[in-house]
């Protein structure tokens, strides 16, 4: 096995954070309990401030081995310390204790201005940035047409960057880091700083990168995205690495680690729940082909949408209604319980209901997907509990098993990826 291009070996970074003192700490009150007794002030205030010190560790005993041409993803909720691990890895930070080995040049995208001197042009940083990587004018030269198309800031070449808008910004910083050929590119979450289409552009590019024998890590909070680029995900959780391994384990338990079940919401309390004389909601539940609860769905399995309501009477048949919206705002689609035959056959007494609407395979695109529950009935139309948003859920593409991808690895368009039938033939 040949050497790794990044070892990583016990990595920690502490920070000293100060807390404000508290009443009392102004120049007069100094004054005044220094000339009453000047020792036992000093010891006091000493004490004082110590304990207004406090230490966060960022990044606490952290140790892997990244192989050339693997594209990792580096994932953890908020404050977990991926920004931190990158801007070691960048060079950017020092760390407090441990070792870090890198063989070859990195270039970091980490956050809009990284590595761009503003009062130059964006001609002259793509120049600069090449020369910081250790490039020759010639080198970055035969780069240069490539990098203007893709960032497609072309009209804004001659004008300094600090007037550039933070989407063309991200877009010449993308284009400088992915063309100038170094072996290791660190991509923070600052891609989503930029429209749609140009996300999709840089995707296709770290995968065109790491297929000539380039390294990339890559943080984001898209798990569709972590899935589609990388086979290998680290885990970070409090500064550790809480796991690493294969990017379908490591999102599944990211996705589930979180005490707050986005998947799941339960109102306890009858009396509290939204709804009102004639229904009130009591559950809502994203459940997978084996009827456990999940933020995580394969798109190449079926799933369930779970709803319990109350029905607190019995002159109205209430009826449950079920919105899919993907995380653009758009809406999917709308389905209702009563399109089962078996919801007008049913008698509704008062109780508790659970409609169930069963979502069939290779229906739903990658992304995430926001439930909007509501019970409502007809004939008058009313809504008697609606809640927006109330769970969510991840639809993802396991593309290794998924036999519709085959080889196609790259993103699919569209809100929706049904399977359809298809007859090929030769005429």
């Amino acid at each position: 096995m040949s050497e790794p291009i990044i070892t990583v070996e016990k990595l920690s970074k502490r920070y000293v954070l100060g807390h404000q003192l508290g009443k009392g700490d102004g120049l007069r009150h100094a004054l005044q309990n220094l000339l009453a007794a000047p020792l036992q002030w000093l010891n006091h205030r000493r004490e004082r401030r110590q304990a207004a010190l406090e230490e966060f560790w960022a990044l606490k005993n952290v140790s892997f081995e990244i192989q050339q041409g693997e594209i990792v993803g580096i994932i953890g909720r908020n404050g977990a310390g991926k920004s931190t691990l990158l801007k070691i890895l960048s060079r950017i930070t020092e760390p407090t204790t441990g070792r870090i080995s890198i063989d070859g040049r990195v270039a970091s995208l980490l956050e809009v201005g990284t590595g761009f001197h503003q009062e130059l042009t964006g001609r002259e940083n793509i120049f600069l940035n090449g020369a910081i990587l250790g490039m020759s004018k010639a080198e970055i030269k035969r780069k240069f047409d490539e990098i203007v198309a893709f960032s497609e800031v072309e009209q804004f070449l001659d004008t300094p960057v600090k007037r550039y808008s933070s989407g063309m910004y991200v877009r010449l910083a993308f284009a400088v880091a992915a063309h100038l050929e170094p072996e290791i590119l660190v991509v923070d979450e600052v891609l989503a700083v930029g429209d749609a289409a140009f996300q999709k552009k840089c995707l296709g590019k770290i995968q065109d990168v790491s297929s000539h024998g380039r390294t990339v890590l890559f943080v984001s909070h898209s798990m569709p995205t972590i899935l589609r680029l990388c086979k290998r995900v680290i885990l970070l959780n409090r500064g550790t690495v809480a796991g690493d391994g294969p990017a379908d384990e490591m999102t599944r338990q990211y996705l589930n680690s979180g005490a707050d079940r986005a998947a799941e919401r339960i109102w306890d309390n009858q009396d509290k729940a939204p709804g009102d004389a004639v229904a009130r909601l009591h559950s809502v539940r994203v459940k997978n082909s084996r009827g456990i609860v999940t933020e995580t769905i394969d798109i190449s399995e079926p799933f369930e949408i779970e709803v319990e309501y109350w029905n607190l009477q019995d002159r109205v048949k209430p009826t449950v209604s079920i919105h899919f919206v993907n995380e653009d705002g758009v809406l999917l689609f709308v389905t209702n319980d009563f399109t089962n035959p078996q919801w007008w056959s049913t008698a509704r007494r008062p109780g508790l209901v659970r409609s169930r609407c069963l979502v069939p395979a290779h229906l739903l695109a990658e992304g995430q997907i926001f439930i909007l529950a509501a019970v409502c009935s007809y004939n008058p139309d009313q809504i008697h509990a609606l809640e927006r948003d109330v769970v969510s859920f991840q639809t993802v593409d396991q593309h290794d098993l998924d036999r519709v991808r085959e080889k196609y690895a790259r993103l699919w368009p569209g809100a929706m990826r049904p399977r359809l039938e298809w007859k090929v033939e030769e005429v």
